[in-house]
């Protein structure tokens, strides 16, 4: 499976694509969506103006301007409310609206952030068992792709590690 788990600041990763954990403003914010808008330069802002936001679980691209990557895609994941209000398909909506947004755009590498985990306060470990079942799930019918998953930490990596160990066996 063309699946890597990497610590990595994901505005530096040399990917076709990478993901923007968004807020459906898409004008920018803290935390992932900011470093990437600060990387990318005012044009990406610009561009994100054009959009008219996006919806939880939805995804939106945009060109990558300043960033070594093409594109930006962006896509809103849920807030998590204890898990009773449909956040875990909400979540996995993202990474299939993503990938697919990616594969439509020509897109060969990507990389993904943690989707959710940190304002939106959803739990890790759950969460990196959906991106992983939906990357995997992708990459079964699209196995051209290479998905980078890029940590904040080495605490992260090795959840999503973990996870994928799991997954692959």
């Amino acid at each position: 499976m063309n699946i890597e788990v990497v610590c990595a600041d994901i505005t530096y990763l040399e990917v076709d694509a990478i993901v923007n954990a968004a807020n459906t403003s898409l004008l920018g914010g803290g935390g992932v969506d900011g470093a990437i808008h600060r990387a990318a330069g005012p044009r990406l802002l610009a561009e994100c103006r054009t959009l008219g936001g996006c919806p939880t679980g939805e995804a939106r691209i945009t060109g990558g301007y300043d960033l070594p990557a093409r594109f930006v895609i962006h896509t809103v994941g849920p807030v998590w409310r204890g898990g009773h209000k449909n956040e875990e398909a909400l979540l996995a909506s993202c990474y299939r609206n993503s990938l697919e947004l990616a594969a439509a755009s020509g897109v060969s590498s990507i990389a993904f952030p943690f989707i959710s985990t940190g304002v939106y306060r959803f739990p890790i470990a759950r969460a990196s068992r959906i991106a992983l079942r939906e990357v995997a799930a992708f990459l079964a019918t699209h196995p051209e792709m290479h998905v980078t998953i890029a940590c904040f930490s080495d605490q992260d990596r090795a959840t999503y590690s973990q996870a994928l160990h799991v997954l692959t066996n």
